[in-house]
């Protein structure tokens, strides 16, 4: 295949930040896209066959437009705009970065990463429910907590409300220390570490002491009525289909939901179905309830969790074909199979 080159112009200030430091960044769009880039009078060139060296050239000026923009480039926006450029999308993403939905206590701007975390921010903005599906580090509860306290902040709900399903509350805890709620803390902690980060622990301390946030298992929801607030379901996998139709009716006037969960690890028994299942399946055609399917294109963690994801991805995938494989051989015996398959990869991150 004959070779092609394409011009790219990107300001000398700007250029240490796209080609990353050591230039890994660079390296690794030459890797990826099988192109050379080459500094020639001032100016860069890029040389490869095919299609490469044009969408090196688009994914390099969108790295420049988010470094232009005050945002820092990370290893995530090189890998997501290499993702997009394989699959011959449009790698410009920078724009994504400018919808900035507050700053954590640091000063650090919170937006979306990627076109599912923007998709998933505008069904909040627009929708009265948003459930927001995914595997571990796309942000799910992160960028729920951020527009809830913003809403908070702006006056547009009066008290923030956040639960988890503490599916071992019960006999289970009874072993250990101090009343009910010190039983419980430890499964509501990831959500007081997204507030303290984003709101600071003074504000969140004096919130929560006047009652306007609120971090509760699920289970304290039940007979409640909740008006004027904004509430987030957090790992909604291990609800049952009780107490998420229980959650749901809840619901008051003036009121916005946000339901998070990862429906590859399941804390149930494996016999027992999720109530984020079933909502998914009862709920798809109702106006005002939106779903947002999170992928692992999505993971703004390291890297390496990314790697992680899609390996799992690719095993349960492999994995399925073979029950279904064997199910074709063997039939009347795959319910037993898929039941104990599903149990053999749940678990918690």
């Amino acid at each position: 295949m004959a070779l092609s080159e394409s011009k790219v112009d990107i300001p000398q200030d700007l250029q240490g930040q796209v080609f990353g430091q050591f230039d890994n960044y660079l390296k690794k769009i030459e890797r990826t896209l099988n192109v050379t880039v080459i500094s020639r009078d001032g100016g860069l060139k890029v040389v490869g066959s095919g299609s490469g060296p044009e969408n090196a050239k688009k994914v390099m000026e969108d790295l420049a437009r988010i470094a232009a923009s005050g945002n820092p480039v990370t290893e995530q926006n090189v890998n997501y705009d290499l993702a997009l450029a394989l699959e011959h999308q449009d790698a410009d993403v920078s724009h994504i970065s400018s919808d900035v939905i507050c700053h954590t206590i640091s000063g650090r701007p919170v937006c979306p990463k990627t076109h599912g975390q923007q998709n998933y921010v505008e069904s909040i903005r627009s929708h009265m429910i948003t459930f927001g599906i995914g595997p571990a580090g796309t942000g799910k509860t992160y960028l729920a907590m951020a527009m809830a306290i913003t809403a908070f902040k702006n006056e547009d709900v009066s008290r923030i409300i956040m639960t988890r399903p503490a599916i071992e509350a019960g006999e289970k805890l009874g072993f250990l220390p101090g009343d009910l709620q010190s039983k419980v803390d430890p499964y509501l902690r990831p959500l007081y570490d997204a507030l303290y980060q984003i709101m600071g622990a003074e504000s969140c301390a004096r919130n929560l002491e006047k009652g306007l946030i609120e971090v509760a298992p699920l289970a304290y929801m039940r007979g409640r009525t909740l008006d004027n607030a904004f509430i987030i379901l957090d790992e909604a996998q291990n609800t049952t289909p009780a107490q998420m139709k229980m959650f749901l009716t809840r619901i008051g006037f003036g009121s916005k939901v946000i339901v998070t969960g990862d429906l590859t690890q399941k804390d149930l028994p494996f016999e027992a179905k999720s109530g984020l299942e079933v909502a998914v399946d009862v709920l798809k055609k109702i106006d005002d309830i939106a779903f947002c399917q999170l992928t692992s294109k999505d993971v703004v963690r390291h890297p390496l969790v990314q790697k992680i994801v899609q390996a799992y991805e690719a095993y349960e995938k492999k994995h399925d074909t073979e029950l279904r494989r064997r199910d074709q051989h063997h039939p009347g015996t795959g319910r037993e199979r898929r039941g104990s398959g599903k149990n053999s990869h749940s678990g918690r991150s």
